[in-house]
């Protein structure tokens, strides 16, 4: 079984303090809607598990009633950090859940050809993760002011969402994470820590995560254009 695990635990407060960036109506539904749409209709996931805030669950579950998302799912809770948030999500998979997607629920473009090549490389290789060569030239700064040094743009790579695992890998990357008591801002950074090359998988269409508010005219272009 392949599952994924959607994590919708936070607000976004780049977006303002009070507006929650999941909710926020783009192409017609909520962004949230539009990111678990696309592993509903994906037929390579057979589970979804979403992590969200407390008292949200009901707000989810009439979303999944309104447009009609009906693949089998579960609601768990999130944790102060994201590495807590997706650690909740893997302990509610099913225990035959044998590779795990993990999506940023404000990443709503991700095409289901994406989310498939991700898949199918986890279950290759262990880890895999969408992502996209970097084409602006990169300076250096250590104070923020000044550009110290250019960096060799040929070697690196913005890293997105899905970022997809063997459960078992997953799993053990994170336990690890926890008993040096570190804090990752992503999950194949814990898979660093225990050795497991992560392999990249190139996107063929843009897959945006909604930040701030200039994000979504973008992004609104891009869901209508996916139909």
């Amino acid at each position: 079984m392949n599952s994924a695990v959607i994590v919708a635990a936070g607000k976004g407060t780049r977006m303002g303090p009070d507006l929650d960036k999941l909710f926020l109506e783009v192409a017609g539904r909520p962004v949230v809607a539009h990111t678990w749409q696309r592993f509903n209709d994906a037929s390579c996931i057979q589970e979804i598990v979403l992590v969200v805030r407390e008292g949200m669950q009901s707000a989810f579950a009439a979303m999944a009633r309104e447009y009609g998302l009906n693949k089998p799912h579960r609601f768990v809770l999130g944790g102060k950090e994201r590495q807590d948030s997706v650690w909740s999500g893997l302990q509610a998979l099913s225990k035959s859940a044998v590779v795990v997607a993990i999506q940023d629920g404000a990443r709503p473009c991700t095409s289901p050809s994406l989310i498939e090549a991700t898949v199918a490389m986890a279950l290759d290789r262990g880890a895999a993760v969408a992502a996209s060569p970097i084409t602006d030239t990169i300076k250096e700064s250590a104070d923020g002011k000044v550009a110290a040094r250019t960096l060799d743009r040929s070697k690196l790579w913005a890293v997105q969402t899905p970022q997809t695992f063997r459960v078992e890998v997953i799993l053990r990357a994170l336990a690890e994470v926890h008993q040096r008591g570190m804090l990752v801002t992503d999950d194949t950074a814990a898979c660093e820590l225990i050795g497991q090359p992560v392999h990249l998988v190139r996107g063929s269409s843009p897959n945006p995560k909604v930040t701030v508010p200039s994000d979504l005219p973008y992004v609104e272009l891009l869901l209508r254009s996916m139909g």
